[in-house]
Parts: structure tokens; C-alpha cells; sequence
């Protein structure tokens, strides 16, 4: 297969670190992958790899048009992790051409821009899907639909790094979150999710923060804590090649919905100390 890797800016984290867990989830899953084609839109600052010494160093042959990229390639990838607004143009154009992608997190800056990147994939017959990695930390797995679940996180920043305990919080606690009401600032902020009938999530930002779980089953259980050291990202990428050789989408629409209108919520609350608002 030939992947179409689409980004704002090549030279990043996850443009230059998925090349070698592609190879990885290839050899685990017994599929031929590779990034062939790469587009970005940004030119490289100084200190930054171009797209075209990246590709000379990493994989793949530069392309002068986002287009190109999805005209050439069997599966598309649109990466632009710390750029969620460029996510709906590129897949106003990439989607077009009715072919699996993948949008990495955070797939939407708002849930009405999430919504219309799913009325793109249906209207094209594209399949497409969109999770944060933490999504898939083994710490996660034994745990649906529990009562309680506090997460905690770090990142540069809550607007770019919330989505990580997000997904978490909507894989174990599901998509009825009624509302959200937050201490402290954007900067350090604890928020409390209400699930309703007595179901709460808390969601702890601080910069320097590590992920951890503490999750309760059910009422009146004692909860485990469970740090996150678990391999995620790899776990992540054997999703997405197995996607685009054909497993079934790996991320309901349904869920990944309720990730991006809980994380406009909390951004929303987060800003407006003490004031509950609704999801």
C-alpha cells in the first residue's frame, strides 16, 4: 500500500517518528505499507527539515499539491497534529477521492467542523478515522462503561493536550457527558465531568503532569490507580495500517464526536472558572 502522508509543517513529531512504527505494525500484521507520497503546506523554518530533505531521510517522494499526494497514494494520512483548524480543508479535498484516511488528533477544533469531516466521508465513500493514541494504552483495557474514572496529563498546552485524557475518559465512561465545570485556569486546570446518574469523570491538566488513571467500576468499589506507561503510539499505528488493509474502522463516528464536543466543552469551562456548562 501506498500511503499518502499529508501535513501543516513535515518536520514534526509525529511526521518524523511514525515512518518506523509503520514499519513495525507491517511486520506484526504481515502487511506491505509505506509512505510514498508527502505534501505539506508550510515551508520549513530555519533548523526544520524541508519536505523534500525529509522525504530524502525518512521515506517518500515530495509532491508539489495536496492532490498529487491523494491522486497517487491508496490510503491517505493527514497528520498537522498541533494545527486541528487545517484538518476540515485538508479533507475538503482529500476525502474527494473516496480512499481510507486517517486524521490524527485532534481531529476537529470544534464538534461542527467534526461533523462535517463525517458528512464528507459518507457523501465520498471515504472511510475515515481519528483517535488520540492514549485511546490505546493497555492500562485502559479490562474497563467499559465504569463509574468513575480521574485521569490526569500533561502537554504544552490544555487546548492541544486535553484530547489525551478525553479519549481516555470516552473509551471507559461512553458519550452521555451532560456537563463540565472547571477550577483553576487554562494553564492548571482540574474538571469535573458529570456522566449523570451519580457517573463522574475528573480531568486534571498541568503542564509537567504525568498520565495516570484512577478508575472505579462501580459505585462503592475502591478504584485502581494506574499509571500510564504502556506503548500506545505503536498500538495506534498497528490500528491504522490494519484500517487501511481493510479491518473495520477502529473509532465510531459516535465516539470520536463526543471526544471533540467534550473537549469544546472543557475549553469552554476552563475559561469561565466555577460556571458548569453544558456539553
Amino acid at each position: 500500500m501506498k500511503i499518502g502522508l499529508i501535513d501543516y509543517m513535515i518536520d514534526e513529531w509525529h511526521a518524523n517518528n511514525y515512518p518506523a512504527w509503520i514499519e513495525l505494525a507491517c511486520e506484526k500484521l504481515g502487511v506491505a505499507a509505506e509512505i510514498a507520497y508527502v505534501w505539506a503546506e508550510e515551508p520549513a523554518p530555519e533548523g526544520k527539515l524541508s519536505t523534500a530533505q525529509w522525504c530524502a531521510h525518512f521515506s517518500g517522494e515530495a509532491c508539489d499539491t495536496l492532490e498529487d499526494v491523494c491522486e497517487k497514494s491508496d490510503v491517505i494520512m493527514i497528520l498537522a497534529p498541533s494545527n486541528p483548524e487545517k484538518h476540515l480543508p485538508y479533507a475538503e479535498r482529500a476525502l474527494k477521492f473516496g480512499k481510507p484516511t486517517y486524521i490524527d488528533k485532534t481531529f476537529a477544533p470544534d464538534a461542527a467542523s467534526a461533523r462535517r469531516m463525517f458528512e464528507l466521508s459518507r457523501k465520498y465513500g471515504a472511510p475515515m478515522f481519528s483517535t488520540s493514541a492514549l485511546r490505546y494504552a493497555e492500562e485502559l483495557n479490562g474497563f467499559e462503561h465504569v463509574n468513575a474514572v480521574t485521569t490526569t496529563g500533561g502537554g504544552g498546552s490544555l487546548d492541544e493536550y486535553c484530547i489525551h485524557q478525553i479519549e481516555m475518559i470516552v473509551r471507559l465512561m461512553g458519550t452521555e457527558a451532560k456537563s463540565v465545570v472547571c477550577g483553576g485556569s487554562e494553564k492548571h486546570a482540574t474538571c469535573l465531568i458529570d456522566f449523570g446518574h451519580g457517573r463522574t469523570a475528573a480531568l486534571n491538566y498541568g503542564a509537567g503532569m504525568p498520565f495516570t488513571l484512577d478508575i472505579q467500576r462501580a459505585a462503592g468499589e475502591d478504584s485502581a490507580y494506574l499509571p500510564v506507561k504502556s506503548a500506545f503510539f505503536p498500538t495506534l499505528l498497528e490500528k491504522i495500517i490494519g484500517f487501511y488493509a481493510g479491518s473495520p474502522v477502529p473509532v465510531s463516528e459516535e465516539q470520536t464526536i463526543a471526544c471533540m464536543t467534550l473537549r469544546e466543552a472543557v475549553l469552554k469551562a476552563a475559561k469561565e472558572p466555577g460556571r458548569r456548562i453544558a456539553v
